[in-house]
């Protein structure tokens, strides 16, 4: 072990190393902060100095006077109408100005008896509209009573050439039902492209029975338009 005067100076001798090596810092330092200063001040001035003027370019405006340009008014307006006069005030006139009572004459057929009579109006003949398919109004259409017999017969005049061959369509019939629902009348309102199947739905026709229409509570004969449909029986395994 050292003695304490060794030590004593050995500690002298750092302290007074540390603070010459803080003092050099503090000198060094400053002249760094003061070069830095002057450096940045001087790379201002070099900048500014050799950079390029700002120059201000001349703008000319050329505007063109307006002429003013008159129009014609495109709407004219009309004068304000004249005031309306206030009505008169209603005066009585004098009772005396009448020298004598005036009286109308009783009007009648003995003292004015007519001489001249026109016509009475033709009596309308009644029109006949089963000749020609014609609208009737009703409330309640009339509705087919014997559709088995119907379905019967269709099938019994079903041309058989045309049943073989395939060959079906549809006729579209007009029937005249009078007020007992019995057919009267029928014709052809669209035809299936098949003569054959166009006489066959005639005959058909002719079979049906229907209830009668009713206009409320009263019977009417009406003209109906109904489709008669012939379809040939389906190929086995079709």
């Amino acid at each position: 072990m050292g003695s304490p005067s060794r030590n004593h100076e050995e500690s002298r001798l750092t302290a007074a190393l540390e603070s010459s090596a803080d003092a050099r810092l503090r000198r060094s330092y400053t002249s760094i902060v003061w070069g830095a200063i002057v450096l940045s001040t001087a790379l201002h001035f070099a900048f500014f100095y050799w950079m390029p003027g700002f120059r201000t370019q001349e703008v000319t405006v050329h505007a063109t006077a307006l002429e003013k340009i008159e129009l014609p008014p495109e709407v004219k307006i009309p004068p304000a109408p004249k005031a309306i006069a206030r009505p008169a005030v209603p005066v009585a006139a004098p009772t005396g100005a009448i020298d004598q009572d005036i009286t109308i004459a009783p009007t009648t057929f003995e003292m004015n008896p007519v001489t001249e009579l026109p016509p009475p109006p033709k009596e309308k003949k009644t029109e006949d509209i089963s000749e020609t398919p014609t609208f009737t109004p009703y409330t309640v259409q009339p509705d087919i009573v014997n559709r088995n017999e119907v379905r019967r017969v269709l099938q019994d005049k079903y041309p058989s050439l045309l049943r073989n061959a395939g060959i079906g369509g549809t006729v579209l019939v007009w029937f005249f039902i009078d007020t007992q629902g019995r057919v009267e009348n029928t014709k052809i309102r669209e035809s299936s492209g098949h003569h054959a199947l166009d006489e066959a739905a005639l005959e058909v026709a002719n079979v049906f029975r229907f209830s009668p229409a009713l206009n409320r509570d009263k019977k009417v004969p009406v003209w109906i338009a109904l489709p008669i449909r012939f379809e040939p029986p389906r190929q086995a395994g079709g």
